[in-house]
C-alpha cells in the first residue's frame, strides 16, 4: 500500500476496502481455530453462546478480536451468547455502542459501517420484533458475512445495505437512532457524513457512536499515513472539532464520554506502528495516552423535520 495521506474519499474508501476484504479470511479461519484451538470442542458449536457452555467463554477466547487492544474484550458474554463466532470474530469496533444508545422497544436502528453485523444483530434483539435494525457497509465481502450471520442468528427484524455513510441510501426523517462503531474516523468528509446522519433521523432521534478521537494534535507523520487512516488512527478527529462538526450538521445535547485510552504501543499494534516509530520524543510525548476510544451522544431537534 502506498502510505500517503488519502487526497479524496475513494482513495480512502479504496485503502479501507482492502483492509476489510483482507481480515475475511482470517475471520472464516479464525472462525475454526476459536472453535479447535482455544475451545478444544467440536466445529459443530456455531455460536459464542455454544462456546460459553462450554467453560471457555473467556476474555482469551470468545471476546471480539481478543488479541487487540482497541477492538478487544467490548461485549460481555451474555451479549455474545446467541451470535454466531464470527459475527464475533468479524467485529473491528472501538466501543460498544449498542449497549449505550438505550435502545427501545420498536425503534428503527441504522449502524454505520456495520461490517459483520455484531452490533446490527445485537441491536435487533434488544429493540425487539416491532422494531427493525439496518447495517450499511461499503464492502461486499463484510456484507456477505454480516447476512450469513443474520441467517445463522435467526433474526428477521434485519436489513443489511450496501453503500457508503457519507450518502445513507435510506429517505429523510426514517430513523429513530443511527449507532456506528469506529467507522466515522475512517470517513475522509467527517461533516458530510454527520449531515447525512441527521437527515435520516426522526425528529428527537438520537446520534450514539462509539469512535476513537484524538486529545490533542495529531503528529503529521501518523497524520500522513494511509494505513493508520484505514486502521481508525490517524482518521480521529480531535474531540472539539467532532463537538464542532455535529454542530455544524444540526446536532444538540451533544455529549462525548471517553470510554478507553491507548499507550503508543497499543496504537502502534492496532496497525500504525512504522509511523509510530518514526515519531521524535517530542512527538511521542504529545501522542502518548492522547488517542482514546469515546461514546458519543447528540440529538436531532425534536422541532426540526
Amino acid at each position: 500500500m502506498n502510505n500517503t495521506v488519502p487526497e479524496d474519499g475513494e482513495q480512502l474508501r479504496a485503502a479501507v476496502r482492502e483492509r476489510y476484504s483482507r481480515s475475511v479470511g482470517s475471520i472464516l479461519t479464525n472462525q475454526s481455530d476459536s472453535i479447535n484451538s482455544c475451545c478444544s470442542t467440536p466445529p459443530s458449536i456455531q455460536n459464542a453462546g455454544d462456546a460459553a457452555s462450554t467453560g471457555c467463554c473467556s476474555t482469551d477466547c470468545c471476546s471480539t478480536s481478543q488479541a487487540d487492544p482497541i477492538t478487544g474484550d467490548l461485549y460481555n458474554a451474555a451479549e455474545l451468547g446467541t451470535l454466531p463466532i464470527a459475527a464475533v470474530l468479524a467485529s473491528r469496533g472501538c466501543g460498544n455502542p449498542t449497549a449505550l444508545a438505550e435502545l427501545k422497544e420498536g425503534e428503527k436502528v441504522l449502524d454505520l459501517g456495520s461490517g459483520g453485523g455484531i452490533d446490527v444483530l445485537l441491536s435487533a434483539r434488544r429493540v425487539g420484533p416491532g422494531g427493525f435494525a439496518y447495517g450499511l457497509d461499503m464492502t461486499d465481502d463484510m456484507l456477505a458475512i454480516a447476512e450469513r450471520n443474520r441467517q445463522e442468528a435467526g433474526i428477521q427484524n434485519v436489513q443489511f445495505l450496501k453503500g457508503i455513510i457519507e450518502d445513507i441510501p435510506l429517505p429523510d426523517n426514517s430513523i429513530d437512532v443511527v449507532i456506528s462503531n469506529c467507522v466515522i474516523n475512517l470517513a475522509a468528509d467527517k461533516g458530510q457524513v454527520l449531515r447525512e446522519a441527521q437527515r435520516v433521523l426522526v425528529p428527537g432521534g438520537r446520534f450514539a457512536v462509539s469512535d476513537i478521537i484524538f486529545q490533542g494534535q495529531i503528529p503529521p507523520a501518523l497524520r500522513s499515513d494511509l494505513e493508520s487512516w484505514a486502521g481508525c488512527i490517524a482518521g480521529a478527529l480531535e474531540e472539539n472539532v467532532y463537538r464542532q462538526l455535529l454542530q455544524q450538521a444540526g446536532f444538540t445535547d451533544i455529549e462525548v464520554e471517553v470510554t478507553r485510552r491507548y499507550t503508543l504501543e497499543e496504537i502502534a499494534s492496532g496497525g500504525a506502528r512504522a509511523s509510530i516509530s518514526a515519531l521524535n520524543d517530542e512527538e511521542r510525548q504529545q501522542t502518548e495516552g492522547k488517542f482514546v476510544s469515546a461514546f458519543i451522544r447528540a440529538r436531532k431537534p425534536a422541532s426540526q423535520a
